[in-house]
């Protein structure tokens, strides 16, 4: 069956399906990884987006049941140059391809991949139809709904992908937590990946993860030691419910942010966010933490970025710059008890270079503690 990408500005990228058949839309950009796509489908900040993945060949080790990142596919559409069809690895449980069509989502490979990412990051990340069919669809009439479609601009994605109730983080599948709990930390869901609650967790941290919607005053209710801003998909400035729940706790916790989290909580401190051009998605992303100038291999999803101009004079750091574009990769203000990455600790790609900030927010806490 064949497979198209049709983009909002008309260009046709024509291949073969080998995922779910119909349609997707969404905005497509691309990821640098070579390997981790299973993390990539899975991961909650993809809601309304479709990825291009630029490294030739995806799927040789499978699918398995320890990986996701969430419950489910969160990506629109999956793009490749090749999907392996017979995957070799101990733990697999089933191909990519049977994985999309377990999911519904559309896959296309088969494409020119390297002109698909040269064409976005010369032109921008792009709305577009992804289609599986028998027949030739109307490129034009395609083109016409991807450009009309509201994307991502403005609109509030974490309402997709939040947690309906709270819950406390007990592990997943195959990896359960280790350490016995010494500190409760209250999550905030915006799109909270699988890993990032695990490492908490296995840190000494009792994780009571609940809904974005929750206000300070909920969470303060619950007496937590901390409170972990999650990552997420979408514009920060649309999710100004969350700005204003890290308003009322500033100050009065340790908070810690990573990627949406970040973003939301530059804006509750009074500082601005844009978009980029074609974002940061990949696992080799090198950031320097401003402090000791050591450079961090990172893993990195987004499309928005802070603007450390709009937070001049409000005493915040740059802890962290990214060395590609020198855009802003980390806030810092310990001694008011806040930190934030605009990158995946998690994800491990150094494979540890990044640890540490976990055991930083740690630190705050026990620091915290020591004052009261």
């Amino acid at each position: 069956m064949k497979g198209y990408v049709v983009l909002e500005d008309g260009k046709v990228f024509e291949g073969r399906s080998f995922g779910a058949t119909g349609e997707a839309l969404g905005e497509v950009v691309f990821n640098t990884s070579i390997t981790g796509y299973q993390e990539i489908l899975t991961d909650p900040s993809y809601n309304r987006q479709m990825v291009c993945m630029t490294y030739p060949q995806i799927g040789n080790y499978g699918v398995n049941l320890e990986d996701a990142e969430s419950e489910k596919v969160h990506v629109e559409g999956f793009i490749v140059k090749e999907a392996c069809k017979y995957p070799s690895n101990f733990t697999s449980v089933m191909s990519l391809g049977d994985y999309l069509k377990q999911h519904n989502v559309v896959g296309v490979e088969g494409i020119d991949t390297r002109a698909l990412t040269r064409h976005i990051r010369l032109a921008g990340s792009m709305k577009a139809v992804i289609v599986a069919s028998e027949t030739t669809p109307d490129f034009a009439a395609l083109a016409k709904r991807a450009s009309d479609w509201e994307g991502t601009g403005g609109v509030d994605s974490v309402k997709d992908v939040t947690c309906k109730a709270e819950y406390v983080f007990a592990g997943t599948h195959g990896r359960p937590v280790t350490a016995e709990p010494k500190y409760n930390v209250v999550a905030i869901d915006c799109g909270v990946k699988s890993n990032i609650l695990r490492i908490l967790a296995n840190l000494g941290c009792n994780v009571t993860v609940v809904p974005a919607s929750y206000t300070a005053e909920q969470i303060l209710a619950k007496n937590p030691d901390g409170v972990f801003l999650s990552n997420g998909p979408g514009d920060p400035a649309a999710v100004t419910y969350v700005q204003d729940t890290i308003r009322g706790l500033l100050g009065k916790l340790p908070l810690f942010g990573i990627c949406l989290g970040h973003q939301l909580l530059t804006i509750a401190l009074g500082g601005k966010t844009y978009k980029l051009k074609f974002g940061h998605h990949g696992g080799n992303h090198p950031i320097r933490n401003n402090d000791n100038r050591v450079i961090e291999i990172t893993a990195q999803n987004h499309c928005y970025c802070t603007d450390m101009k709009s937070l001049e004079g409000l005493d915040v750091v740059e802890s962290h710059t990214n060395i590609n574009d020198f855009t802003c990769a980390g806030i810092a203000n310990k001694d008011k008890g806040y930190f934030s990455v605009q990158y995946h600790p998690e994800a491990s790609p150094g494979p540890h270079d990044s640890g540490y900030l976990f055991r930083e927010f740690i630190d705050l806490i026990e620091t915290f503690k020591a004052k009261k």
